[in-house]
């Protein structure tokens, strides 16, 4: 069966793995809406549906700067304890609701220091609020499993420090690293510092690269500060020739290096220009390993069911495909071997074939 005869209900129900997934891209509009009328925060608008409307138009600019300046709403009513617990749990439940069993969510907690919370304390409060929604998906039935990754903002000075506080946390459900924010002249070996901290604790990282820049900032992600993974990674294509893989594709390719790809924010930030010629369908089909994710839920207007519908629809991915790029994602998921292969086997794999 192809999935262009699956219904959406089906997909829905399609266990689910994210990895690239943004805490303050991802709030409900409501919650926004709600936490800022506490707070006398002024938003666009009001109107939750106006809200979330105005959230996907703004990002829809063709430009990464402009696309993350949509972001100063969401960050606003996430600097109390009470706004980021609430985020968080909600958080959760949404993942789940969309058929997510595995998720690793990124913030970054200098981003959240204005209501007089510490970094440390921004940590332990996001990491209560996934707790919470993690026990509420459970025991309504809907299991899911979040992992944190803390991020580093590349045009500021406190990647060490958000390094130190992934170490810190790494037995309290921090499961990784990130830096995040403008790429273009901010080049990742401005933060050498960091990630020669984290090789040396042994905490995993990735790096948003080759999405507003290109094959120079892949290339410094991987070869030298030494990132397991690749946020986005869309400019790889530019080092591929009719079918023909430079070396920097060829080691991206046969070192298994997970690229984490989001389609339809990489079209509103100019990085693709529709979903049938983005490049993941073309990276599938040379064997890399391309994963699927939704970057910023709320800024994006989307979830992974409606990714996954918009490759069946419009680049004509099969059930087969999605089920390889999920399988994907828990292969190159910041967990054990262990915990990764038991969610393969006993989950993901099942569920397909349940679904089917």
């Amino acid at each position: 069966m192809t999935a262009t005869r699956v219904e959406s209900a089906t997909l829905r129900r399609l266990p689910k793995a994210v990895l690239h997934d943004h805490l303050d891209g991802g709030l409900r509009p409501a919650t926004v809406v709600e936490l800022a009328a506490e707070l006398g925060h002024a938003l666009p608008t009001t109107d939750p549906e106006e809200l979330a409307a105005w959230y996907v138009e703004a990002a829809d600019s063709g430009d990464l700067v402009r696309y993350i300046a949509t972001f100063e709403h969401t960050l606003a009513v996430m600097q109390t304890r009470e706004g980021l617990l609430r985020t968080a749990e909600e958080y959760v439940l949404d993942l789940a609701a969309d058929g997510v069993v595995y998720g690793e969510v990124r913030y970054a907690p200098e981003l959240m220091l204005d209501g007089g919370l510490t970094l440390a304390e921004v940590v332990e409060t996001v990491q209560e609020g996934l707790a919470a929604g993690m026990a509420r998906a459970a025991a309504a039935g809907t299991p899911v499993r979040v992992g944190t990754l803390l991020c580093g903002m590349r045009m500021f000075d406190r990647t060490r420090a958000t390094a130190d506080l992934a170490v810190a946390f790494r037995d309290a459900g921090v499961v990784g690293f990130d830096i995040a924010g403008a790429e273009d002249g901010f080049p990742p070996a401005d933060h050498l510092d960091a990630f020669a901290h984290l090789r040396r604790e042994n905490v995993p990282f990735t790096i948003h690269a080759g999405e507003a820049h290109g094959l120079p900032s892949i290339h410094q992600a991987l070869q030298v500060c030494g990132a397991q993974r690749i946020g986005h990674g869309v400019r790889i294509t530019d080092d591929i020739v009719d079918g023909k893989l430079g070396r920097l594709a060829g080691w991206v390719r046969d070192r298994r290096v997970a690229l984490e790809m989001c389609p339809t924010s990489n079209l509103q930030t100019g990085a693709a220009t529709s979903i049938a010629e983005h490049p993941i369908t073309a990276l599938k089909d040379l064997g890399f390993r391309v994963t699927l994710n939704t970057d910023n839920r709320l800024v994006s207007g989307t979830t992974m069911t409606r990714e996954m519908s918009l490759l069946v629809e419009e680049a004509g991915w099969t059930v087969e495909d999605l089920r390889t790029v999920t399988v994907n994602a828990l292969k190159s998921a910041f967990l054990p071997f262990d915990e990764r292969e038991a969610l393969i086997e006993d989950v993901v794999l099942p569920g397909y074939a349940a679904a089917l």
